[in-house]
């Protein structure tokens, strides 16, 4: 009895040593993320380009700057602010600091002085700053011009590197803020649930003649026509495009 006892728990622990050892040798199955697609078909996407480069024919940036660096200074100065409240406040300061020399030698507390109407204004009086003496230091007294450089510059991101790309250098980048992902998540063109989701889905189905212009069309839609609470979409020119659920007649 012993014995058949014996070889029964021999045949369990076998029997437990395979299945353990199974589990361990078997692949496990990785879960395969889909990456976010367009709603709209090619043709609609050529479309709705063809309609905003009609309405807004030369699109630029609402920001004033007079080179490179007053760009990227005026963009990291627009982090939760208006470009009509930066505008005001970098012509007091650009008529006196507009290079990066001009600006280390006006100091923090003077660039401060300058940029108080503006939120967070004492932490970008710093980065300013510091950008500053890092293109000095760096970059030779020169702005870089790749996303790579441009984002290792204190208070840069890459939003605003994608503008200034974008802006003073021609590259077709494209810088996904609150108008771009509202604009493109309701007309279907670039659904996504975060910024770098939506960055890279446009730049995929953004007609390659357009891509140069995207950046423009789209945040001066979503300033001026489709507006967060309530668009207007009697004065929208891709309204038969958008597939926007809540969009009125």
């Amino acid at each position: 009895m012993a014995g058949a006892n014996h070889i029964a728990d021999c045949f369990n622990n076998l029997g437990q040593f395979l299945m353990t050892s199974n589990s361990k040798s078997a692949p496990s199955k990785k879960k395969r993320v889909s990456k976010p697609r367009t709603r709209l078909k090619s043709d609609d996407i050529l479309e709705m380009f063809v309609k905003l480069a009609d309405d807004r024919p030369n699109p630029e940036t609402e920001l004033e700057y007079n080179s490179p660096f007053t760009l990227v200074v005026a963009v990291a100065l627009s982090a939760q602010a208006t470009d009509v409240g930066v505008n005001k406040a970098t012509r007091v300061l650009f008529a006196i600091a507009d290079t990066p020399k001009a600006m280390l030698d006006l100091g923090e507390e003077g660039v401060a002085e300058r940029i108080k109407t503006i939120g967070l204004w004492r932490n970008k009086a710093k980065n300013v700053i510091a950008l500053s003496k890092m293109i000095i230091d760096d970059f030779g007294g020169e702005v870089p011009q790749t996303r790579e450089e441009l984002v290792k510059l204190p208070g840069v991101g890459r939003k605003t590197a994608n503008v200034v790309l974008n802006e003073v250098f021609g590259q077709p980048t494209i810088a996904v803020d609150t108008h771009i992902f509202r604009v493109s998540n309701r007309t279907g063109l670039a659904p996504g649930k975060n910024p770098d989701q939506v960055e890279d889905l446009l730049e995929r189905v953004v007609p390659e003649s357009f891509k140069k212009g995207a950046h423009h069309w789209l945040i001066l839609h979503g300033r001026y026509i489709c507006l967060a609470r309530k668009p207007k979409c009697e004065k929208c020119v891709i309204y038969d495009l958008c597939k926007f659920k809540e969009k009125t007649a």
